[in-house]
């Protein structure tokens, strides 16, 4: 608290060394909405984003996208300047669209499912809660936005790391939770790759509902703890599992981007995603 506050005097000082105190006002990017959850026992923060010109008096609904590791401090600003980008009218990319950043508490806790690997437990030692948390975003987070802000039937979700092992979890065991999946750089190798191996309604072919799906991997190796996983090789192994069904409901786009690390990769995947996945929203 006192980092903080040392910060803000250092900020208002030098405004007024410049003679701009008078003029200067913050630059608000978005909201933060706070809420108690019931099922993981603790208060949580959305990060929120509304498109320019939202306005809840008006009749526009809009698209949304969830977005894991939404913290201010992870994945939410940037995410939020590519949105706003890719919908600016010129670019034309993706409609205007609300952002929920869900911001993390214990990431490794709330993203991976039980492991029965000794290395995944020493690794991620508070590690398999991810049903909890699926839980908090289905029946807490899903209807409180929906509630609150003008949302229409396009629900996308964003995950990359083990964010994206999360991610593929809910696609595979829940997935009409959302109509579009953008998963970067999945950590699969959790638990020997076994969401690999899981059986799933989406690979039926009659599976019902228009889902578009990305998956977007750069040249990144190993997994942790010499696995034999190669990250590259899981991804490219579930979008094969994904496009062998020939459900027509089912758009499915692999992005292998070898100039991209683990480091690097979000944000020109998040980039790709956007363009190939909102020319014809799902959902719509």
């Amino acid at each position: 608290m006192k980092v903080k506050t040392f910060l803000l005097v250092c900020t208002v000082f030098a405004l007024n060394a410049f003679g701009q105190s008078d003029s200067s006002k913050p630059f608000v990017l978005g909201r933060i909405d706070q809420m108690q959850s019931s099922i993981l026992g603790e208060k949580r923060t959305l990060n929120i984003y509304l498109p320019d010109g939202y306005n809840q008096n008006d009749t526009v609904h809009y698209p949304v996208i969830y977005l894991l590791d939404g913290s201010a401090d992870e994945d939410f600003i940037h995410t939020v300047g590519l949105v706003q980008f890719c919908s600016f009218p010129w670019v034309n990319h993706m409609p205007p669209t609300i952002v929920v950043g869900i911001a993390n508490t214990n990431r490794k806790r709330d993203f991976t499912y039980p492991s029965t690997i000794d290395e995944d437990k020493k690794l991620c030692p508070a590690s398999g809660h991810s049903d909890a948390f699926i839980a908090f975003i289905e029946k807490e987070v899903l209807p409180y936005i929906q509630h609150k802000y003008k949302t229409n039937a396009s629900k996308t979700l964003i995950g990359e790391s083990l964010g994206g092992l999360l991610a593929t979890e809910i696609l595979l065991k829940k997935p009409t939770l959302f109509n579009k999946y953008i998963i970067i750089s999945p950590s699969l190798w959790w638990d020997d790759g076994s969401l690999l191996k899981l059986n799933s309604d989406i690979y039926n072919d009659d599976f019902k509902q228009k889902t578009d799906i990305y998956i977007g991997v750069g040249k990144e190796g190993l997994g942790p703890g010499k696995t034999p996983h190669v990250m590259q090789d899981d991804a490219k192994a579930l979008a094969e599992k994904l496009k062998a069904s020939k459900n027509n409901n089912l758009k499915i786009y692999f992005d292998y981007l070898p100039d991209e690390t683990h480091a690097t990769i979000s944000e020109q995947a998040a980039y790709n995603a956007f363009k190939v996945l909102f020319i014809a929203p799902a959902g719509n």
